[in-house]
């Protein structure tokens, strides 16, 4: 236990936060401190004798205010003090007692091997004891974890988690309810704070016993206002920015300048290749979109390496919203009782890359000639209206270019 408690001292805490949690605090922080001796419990105005029990236990930071916040709030006072008093991480833990103390061994053995790394807690989601309730809305927080950042995590609402406290010295942020843990997973994962997750216990109660602050409509309606708000951010922001930084990262813009400068090709020329290389992306021959790219623009006399390097608009990233679209636009044309949603677009896209999509598409009672159709006309669309921004921007390009030499 001594090497352990050794790790507290390396800039690592716990934070408890709690409210109302008189039948289990007590148990709950004895058990923390015997991995740890830096221990915070936030005390988020609980009105039963929680407060009482906490000012008779020794050995811990207590905060302590009258009206209850939120556990957002109470962590980020946590996070707060803690970062004050010099710590760097900060493991956080319920009080309600479903949480096993033990398993922050598990959680400091993953934090040396990634010291750098958010790290989640993973529970078993079909335990047995698990309300279905809670089932549903990890899932459904699981999905717009997915949605807001690319990235699937097992379990997005365990509040058994390393955060590395350091990097949000200077975040401010919008929440301060049971959506805070939400917030911070999507903020660190834009932030490129890469987040993993290690496989620990959970313990459920019997029903009759259970104590929980979660307040279904309110809480569901206020994390719904979240959700919309961050997929906003990063359709608008964030995936844009990603792109654009993957194709510099992969010469994409050297590339089209070399070939535009080198064959002194017309504006309608590069506009051409440049919007047919969208058009080719998007079309639905998934596995077969560059190579068609290439002989087609071969036979129409288009820079083949524009051509290609625009049909690369079909990244990972953007290939669900690619599948969504097409779909939901292949529905003007065709009567379907079917609704897709971005929940089986996600499973879709590895259907893709693994060749198995149009099959999995008809397998899950989707019209394929809806898709196909959608495809298209969204391929069409987009073509044209890269080929038309691309021209208007070289002839403008080109007209001040002449202007500057004449002067």
């Amino acid at each position: 236990m001594s090497d352990i408690k050794q790790k507290s001292k390396n800039n690592i805490c716990v934070i408890i936060p709690t409210y109302n949690n008189a039948k289990t605090i007590e148990s709950v922080v004895y058990s923390v401190l015997e991995y740890c001796t830096d221990v915070y419990v936030v005390n988020d105005g609980s009105t039963d004798n929680t407060l009482d029990i906490l000012n008779s236990i020794e050995g811990i930071n207590l905060i302590s205010y009258n009206e209850n916040q939120g556990k957002g709030y109470a962590l980020k006072k946590g996070f707060y003090r803690a970062l004050n008093d010099g710590f760097d991480f900060a493991i956080t833990i319920d009080s309600d007692g479903q949480h096993n103390p033990e398993d922050i061994v598990v959680i400091l053995h993953h934090h040396s091997l990634y010291p750098e790394d958010l790290i989640v807690g993973s529970r078993n989601i079909q335990a047995e004891g698990m309300p279905s309730k809670n089932t549903f809305a990890n899932k459904f927080s699981n999905f717009w974890f997915w949605a807001e950042t690319g990235q699937k995590l097992p379990d997005t609402q365990s509040g058994f988690r390393l955060y590395p406290i350091h990097k949000y010295k200077n975040t401010k942020w919008f929440t301060t309810k049971y959506e805070f843990e939400l917030e911070v997973l999507v903020r660190s994962h834009w932030s490129d704070i890469n987040i993993s997750s290690v496989s620990v216990c959970v313990f459920y109660p019997p029903e009759e016993e259970r104590v929980s602050h979660f307040k279904p409509l309110r809480d569901f309606a206020r994390i719904s206002v979240l959700n919309t708000f961050l997929v906003l951010i990063a359709l608008l922001y964030v995936y844009p920015i990603r792109l654009v930084k993957y194709l510099i990262n992969n010469k994409f813009t050297a590339v089209v300048k070399e070939q535009m400068l080198k064959h002194n090709e017309s504006p309608f020329k590069l506009a051409s290749a440049m919007g047919f290389g969208v058009f080719m992306g998007i079309v639905p021959i998934w596995g077969l979109q560059m190579l068609f790219a290439a002989i087609i623009a071969h036979f129409l006399r288009l820079n083949k390496i524009i051509v290609l390097a625009f049909s690369n608009i079909s990244l990972p990233p953007i290939i669900p919203f690619i599948i969504y679209f097409s779909y939901k636009i292949g529905g003007m044309f065709f009567e379907s009782e079917m609704e897709i949603t971005f929940e089986t677009v996600g499973y879709f896209k590895e259907q893709i890359m693994t060749g198995n999509f149009y099959q999995t598409l008809s397998e899950f009672g989707y019209n394929i000639l809806q898709y196909i159709i959608g495809g298209i006309v969204l391929a069409v669309v987009s073509g044209l209206l890269v080929f038309i921004i691309s021209y208007t921007s070289i002839r403008i390009i080109n007209f001040t270019k002449s202007g500057s030499a004449n002067e």
